[in-house]
C-alpha cells in the first residue's frame, strides 16, 4: 500500500470510527487555533472574521453531533458518568463564546480574547476526551460499536455541514 493510498484508507476508516471522526475534527479546530494565534495581527478583518466563522461553524457541528449522538450512547455503555457531564459542561461553555464571537466584528473590544479563550477551553475538553483515563478510553473499553456510531455521527455531520454552509454566506453579506 502506497503512503497516500494509505492516508486515504485511515481518513476512510476515521471517518466511519466514532472516535476517529472526532479526533479528526479536534485537529482541525486545533490547527485553526494556531493558526490564528501566529497571524491575528497580520490578518485583515475579513481574513479574521472567515477563520473565527469557519471554525466556529465547525465546533457547532461538533459539538452537536457529539451531544446528539456520541454522548447519549457514551453514558449508556460507561459506568463513570461523570466524564459525560464535564464534557457536556465545557460545551455550554464553550458555546457561549461561540455564541458571544458570532454576534460580533473582529474590530470589536475583546474579540481576539473570545476567540482565544474560546481555543483554549477547546484544548482543555480535548485533553479531556483523549487522555489515558478519559471519556474516549472509557467507550473504547465499552466495546461500543464504534463503526456504526461513526457512520450515524458522520450521516448527521453531513446533513449539519449542508444546512450551516448556506446560513454562513448570509452571515457574512448580513
Amino acid at each position: 500500500m502506497t503512503k497516500s493510498s494509505r492516508k486515504s484508507h485511515e481518513r476512510k476508516s476515521a471517518e466511519m470510527n466514532a472516535i476517529g471522526l472526532l479526533m479528526e475534527d479536534h485537529r482541525k479546530v486545533q490547527k485553526v487555533f494556531k493558526e490564528f494565534e501566529k497571524s491575528k495581527d497580520g490578518m485583515d478583518s475579513d481574513e479574521k472574521a472567515e477563520m473565527v466563522r469557519h471554525c466556529c461553524t465547525e465546533l457547532k457541528i461538533h459539538t452537536q453531533i457529539e451531544e446528539d449522538i456520541f454522548y447519549p450512547a457514551a453514558r449508556e455503555a460507561i459506568e463513570d458518568e461523570e466524564l459525560v457531564d464535564e464534557a457536556e459542561v465545557e460545551h455550554a461553555a464553550a458555546k457561549q463564546l461561540i455564541d458571544e464571537l458570532e454576534h460580533m466584528g473582529p474590530g470589536e473590544e475583546l474579540y481576539d480574547a473570545r476567540f482565544t479563550v474560546l481555543g483554549e477551553y477547546v484544548n482543555h475538553h480535548i485533553k479531556e476526551e483523549e487522555h489515558a483515563g478519559g471519556l474516549f478510553t472509557e467507550v473504547k473499553k465499552a466495546k461500543l460499536d464504534l463503526e456504526e456510531l461513526g457512520g450515524r455521527m458522520m450521516q448527521l455531520k453531513q446533513k449539519l455541514q449542508g444546512e450551516m454552509e448556506p446560513e454562513a454566506g448570509e452571515h457574512a453579506s448580513a
